[in-house]
């Protein structure tokens, strides 16, 4: 009975995403030939101004690498209260948590757009947005690897005098350094790839390119700056994967 009640459950949800997004196959089948017109014009791709694509695609690199870096500076704190072994104020272990879940609730899109409006156009408001995002989820990811460490060595600085805050800095952070190292390298990959759309708001980046070229409905340019995000993501893919292992 209590599966058979999960189950009317979850087909209950269902129905209600279904009554309020209304997908409607018709309507997609008719515009289907519109789409294979576009991508039909979308060949040979436009590379021309190849030079400006790859300084946008430079640009992206150096949001998400500043942006990422900001955000290990900025979790690095916030690691430290929301780690329940090495909290040094117990009582701001749950704010501390409900801040993280905050930061990663909000995505660096939408923080990226509150920075243009407050900075202005360009890729220092991208990093920015990036910043905030990436914190709240880096912070995460450290903070379980610090609560999954060994806590045998911590209780050893801990009986020695030494405060929760010393024992997390000089036994558990070493300790995890191939974890924490690991989830940074993630995070930089990821925010690669949401880089490259920081630029519909404005934010600098291949996005900028892209919403120019598909406002202008020109899909051999949105073609040609498609391949270099593939391109892009896919290097950064592999590199990160190369250094994880390297650190594993």
């Amino acid at each position: 009975m209590r599966r058979l009640l999960w189950l009317l459950v979850l087909a209950a949800f269902y129905a209600a995403c279904i009554a309020l997004v209304q997908p409607d196959l018709p309507r997609l089948w008719a515009g289907l030939p519109r789409l294979l017109r576009w991508l039909a014009g979308a060949f040979p791709p436009d590379f021309s101004g190849l030079p400006d694509l790859l300084r946008r695609a430079a640009e992206t690199v150096a949001i998400a690498t500043l942006g990422t870096s900001l955000a290990a500076l900025l979790a690095l704190p916030l690691t430290l209260l929301a780690a329940r072994p090495v909290a040094p104020l117990p009582a701001l272990y749950h704010p501390a948590r409900g801040l993280l879940d905050a930061l990663r609730g909000i995505d660096g899109f939408v923080f990226a757009l509150i920075f243009v409006a407050a900075v202005g156009l360009g890729p220092f408001a991208g990093m920015l947005g990036i910043a905030l995002h990436s914190a709240g989820s880096i912070a995460k990811l450290w903070s379980e690897a610090l609560e999954t460490a060994d806590f045998a060595p911590v209780e050893a600085a801990l009986s020695a005098g030494g405060s929760r805050a010393q024992a997390a800095a000089v036994v558990l952070l070493p300790e995890t350094l191939p974890q924490t190292a690991s989830a940074l390298l993630y995070v930089w990959e990821f925010n690669i790839r949401a880089s490259t759309v920081l630029g519909l708001v404005g934010a600098g980046g291949l996005g900028q390119e892209l919403k120019n070229a598909v406002d202008l409905l020109d899909f051999a340019r949105v073609l040609a700056i498609l391949i270099i995000i593939v391109a892009l993501v896919l290097a950064a893919d592999r590199l990160s994967v190369l250094l994880r292992r390297r650190l594993a």
